[in-house]
C-alpha cells in the first residue's frame, strides 16, 4: 500500500508519521454498457434479442462504432471493419450512427453525475471519472453513490451502466469492467495490494497488444512481476511508459480527476472508400483535408494564430490495419510541411495499400485554449 511520510523533529528526535494516501480519495468510474447499441435497442425493442451493431456500411469501408453483447459472442468489437463483422456474424443487424441522439442522452447522463460532484472528468460520451471524496450524499459512501447513480441512470434513461470504485483513477477504470454489463466492482483501500499483485499488465489502461507482447518477452505478465523487476531496465526499455507501468504496478496513481481537461491536438482523418497505392492520390486527399483542419483549428482554438502551431503530424493506416504516424516539431504551419511529411511517411508502406490518411497539429501549451465540450 503506497504511503506518504511526514517527518517531524520532536525533542531533537525524528518522528516519522506514515499516512495512507489511498484513503484520501474516492474515485468512481462510470461506463455505459454498449452505449450506442443500447440506445438503439431501447428505442426499438425488437432488436434486443438480435446481434446488433452501430457503424458504417460495409460497402463504404465502414467500421463498427459499438455492438451489443450478443454480437460480441461472435467476436465482434468496436473499430472492426463492417465487412469483416458481417462475415463473422451473417445475421448482424447494422444501424447507422445517430450522433445527435447519442449526444443528447450523454448530456442527460452527465447531468446526473453533477448532482453528486462537480469533479467530473468526461472521457467520452459514455464514460467519466467522478471524485466523490467530499460528497456527503449516501452517507459519503462511494459504493452507495455509484449504485445510486446507476439506478438513477436506468430510471431516467432506461439504459444500464457499470461502475468501478477505487482509491485511484486507473483502478476505478479497471474495476468498472469487472462486472459488466450492469454491475459494479469495489476495490477498497485495504485490498489494493492484493488486487494489484494479481492484475495482468494487459489490463492497465494504455497497455496495448504490442506493449503486452514486449512485456511477456521480458517475463512480465502481472503487476507483481513488475514489482520484483529491475526498475532501471523497465525505464530503459519503455521510457515514460515504463515509469507509468512501475507506479501503476505498485498501485500508485497520483492523477486528479480533471473537470476541465485541455485538448492537446486537433486532428482530421479520412477512411477511404477504396485503398490507394500512389503518393499522387495521397496528396490529392491532403488537399481536401487541409482546409478542413484549418476550419477545425479556428473553431477549437479561436485565440491561437495558425503561426503559433509548430508541431504537426501525418497518420497512415495500411490495408493490414497497422497504423503509423510521423510528427515534426519546430516547423512553420503550412500545407507544404504536411506534403513533405506525407511523402516521407509514404515510404513506410512497403507496397501495402493505404486505407486511411490523417493530419494533425499539437496545440501549443503556452497559449490559451478553448475548452471543448462533449456537446
Amino acid at each position: 500500500m503506497p504511503l506518504f511520510c511526514t517527518i517531524f523533529f520532536i525533542n531533537n528526535k525524528v518522528a516519522i508519521f506514515y499516512i495512507n494516501a489511498m484513503t484520501l480519495k474516492k474515485i468512481i468510474h462510470i461506463d455505459m454498457d454498449c452505449f450506442y447499441a443500447s440506445i438503439e435497442m431501447r428505442d426499438n425493442p425488437s432488436l434486443k434479442d438480435k446481434p446488433l451493431a452501430v457503424g458504417g456500411n460495409s460497402r463504404q469501408r465502414g467500421v463498427l462504432t459499438t455492438c451489443n453483447y450478443l454480437a460480441r459472442q461472435f467476436g465482434l468489437h468496436s473499430a472492426m471493419p463492417t465487412a469483416q463483422a458481417v462475415k463473422l456474424c451473417p445475421n448482424l443487424i447494422l444501424v447507422p450512427v445517430n450522433m445527435p441522439l447519442y449526444k443528447q442522452i450523454s448530456k442527460q447522463i452527465h447531468s446526473i453525475f453533477h448532482r453528486y460532484t462537480d469533479l467530473v472528468e468526461p472521457l467520452s460520451l459514455d464514460e467519466a471519472y467522478l471524485d466523490v471524496t467530499h460528497c456527503h450524499q449516501c452517507s459519503g459512501s462511494a459504493t452507495w453513490i455509484a449504485e445510486e447513480i446507476r439506478k438513477t441512470i436506468f430510471k431516467e434513461t432506461g439504459l444500464t451502466a457499470s461502475a468501478g470504485v477505487a482509491p485511484v483513477k486507473f483502478l476505478a477504470k479497471i474495476a468498472s469492467d469487472c462486472n459488466k454489463p450492469n454491475g459494479s466492482f469495489v476495490i477498497n483501500p485495504q485490498d489494493v495490494d492484493d488486487f494489484v499483485k494479481k492484475l495482468p499488465l494487459k489490463k492497465i489502461p494504455g497497455v496495448g497488444k504490442v506493449t503486452t507482447e514486449r512485456l511477456l518477452k521480458m517475463g512480465l505478465k502481472t503487476c507483481e512481476d513488475v514489482q520484483n523487476f529491475d526498475q532501471s531496465v523497465l525505464l530503459n526499455q519503455f521510457g515514460k511508459m515504463g515509469m507509468r507501468l512501475w507506479y501503476f504496478a505498485h498501485g500508485v496513481d497520483e492523477r486528479d480527476v480533471q473537470p476541465n481537461r485541455e485538448r492537446k491536438s486537433v486532428t482530421v482523418e479520412k477512411t477511404l472508400l477504396k485503398n490507394i497505392t500512389h503518393i499522387e492520390q495521397g496528396l490529392a486527399i491532403l488537399e481536401k483535408l487541409y482546409p478542413i483542419l484549418i476550419t477545425r483549428i479556428k473553431n477549437t482554438c479561436p485565440n491561437i494564430a495558425l503561426s503559433d502551431f509548430h508541431k504537426v503530424g501525418v497518420k497512415l493506416k495500411f490495408d493490414d490495419f497497422t497504423v503509423t504516424t510521423l510528427e515534426k516539431s519546430a516547423v512553420e504551419f503550412s500545407k507544404d510541411i504536411f506534403k513533405q511529411l506525407l511523402i516521407k511517411i509514404w515510404q513506410r508502406s512497403n507496397g501495402r495499400e493505404i486505407r486511411l490518411i490523417g493530419i494533425q497539429v499539437t496545440i501549443p501549451e503556452q497559449c490559451p485554449q478553448k475548452q471543448m465540450t462533449l456537446w
